[in-house]
């Protein structure tokens, strides 16, 4: 008979690291400070039944809406930012690559699942390139590849996808209105 567990569940969207510790770079930032949440919800309480004078501005969302700039990336930015360079590298890959630029990109492709710090998204990806292994025969097909590995990753999230028909509007050439430029 399996022994009975006594950890706690953990708050929604929290990760473990490796070493059994909430891993802030895995984890969604808006979760990383759940007793905020839960001291916020007892004020919220406390002022509705009128036993305070004053109404504050929320700690929380003042907290989570003005993230503090010397604070580390958690998962959402540090995604983006990850995406934001994948995306925009393939949009200035060359045509016909040279088979030193290829296998660059290669190793550039194959050591995110070694080094990126969220180990569960190093492990998601490794996994992904495995099954559908990149395609960095061209800029087109690189940025191709790309999008439809983001956009696995973006319906494992419950986010819209994008459409790969716009990566160079995206990604290099900006929308054809200018509103860019």
């Amino acid at each position: 008979m399996p022994e009975p567990t006594t950890e706690k569940p953990l708050p929604p969207g929290m990760v473990l690291g490796p070493d059994g510790k909430p891993c802030k770079v895995c984890t969604s930032f808006r979760h990383w400070k759940p007793a905020l949440a839960t001291r916020e919800q007892a004020r919220s309480k406390t002022v509705a039944t009128g036993a305070a004078t004053t109404v504050a501005a929320s700690p929380t969302s003042a907290f989570l809406q003005n993230k503090r700039a010397n604070c580390p990336p958690d998962s959402e930015e540090l995604g983006r930012a990850t995406w934001t360079f994948l995306h925009t590298t393939a949009a200035y890959y060359p045509e016909r690559p040279t088979p030193t630029q290829r296998a660059n990109m290669l190793t550039l492709l194959r050591s995110l699942p070694l080094l990126y710090p969220c180990s569960h998204c190093a492990e998601d990806f490794g996994e992904d390139i495995k099954v559908n292994p990149p395609n960095v025969s061209g800029r087109a097909e690189l940025s191709r590849w790309l999008c439809e590995r983001h956009n696995e990753v973006n319906q494992k999230l419950g986010k819209e996808t994008f459409n790969c028909a716009k990566t160079d509007e995206r990604w290099k050439d900006g929308p054809a209105d200018g509103s860019c430029d």
